[in-house]
């Protein structure tokens, strides 16, 4: 089953669970994922519905642990109206029992992932954040912007919100 296909099941199952829980995945947890996390909730909020959602956001490289998201990718945000207040911490494999959804950002996420999932049905919960692209249906991942120009993180929260939105979307 393509992952693809493994996203569609997946949120077909969770439409009728409360709360639905989420956790966003990047390298770092200081770009793609808070931004994915604070896009979301954005969303939830701004639909009232805060409160059948469960939203966080982990790296899979612990070294930025407690650290804010990147400077960068804060002003970005905010200059679209997000506030990304997260603090970094690494994934954990208690993450696959905590949470209903785990969404990468990209394939090296997504396979790292899956090698930390405990069980197949654990790794039934990971999906790619670009399934869920629907302005963007050519967008395979989520670059990381660490070592871009500010045109990366536009690029970033561009795909983020397409994808969120959709994923709310399916979700309601």
């Amino acid at each position: 089953m393509s992952h693809y296909e493994n996203s569609k099941n997946l949120i077909d199952s969770l439409r009728v669970r409360t709360p639905v829980k989420i956790l966003f995945v990047c390298l770092g947890n200081i770009c793609r994922s808070p931004a994915a996390e604070g896009v979301m909730r954005s969303i939830v909020e701004h639909n009232n519905d805060s409160d059948r959602f469960l939203l966080d956001s982990a790296g899979l490289y612990g070294g930025h642990a407690g650290e804010q998201p990147d400077k960068r990718m804060r002003v970005h945000a905010f200059q679209r109206g997000y506030s990304l207040i997260h603090r970094s911490r690494p994934v954990s494999v208690a993450d696959f029992d905590k949470f209903d959804i785990i969404v990468a950002m990209d394939h090296s996420n997504y396979d790292r992932l899956k090698n930390l999932a405990p069980t197949l049905d654990d790794e039934k919960k990971i999906v790619m954040m670009t399934d869920f692209c629907t302005s963007h249906p050519h967008a395979d991942h989520v670059p990381d912007p660490y070592y871009e120009g500010a045109e990366g993180f536009e690029l970033v929260l561009d795909l983020l919100e397409d994808a969120c939105s959709s994923l709310y979307e399916s979700l309601k």
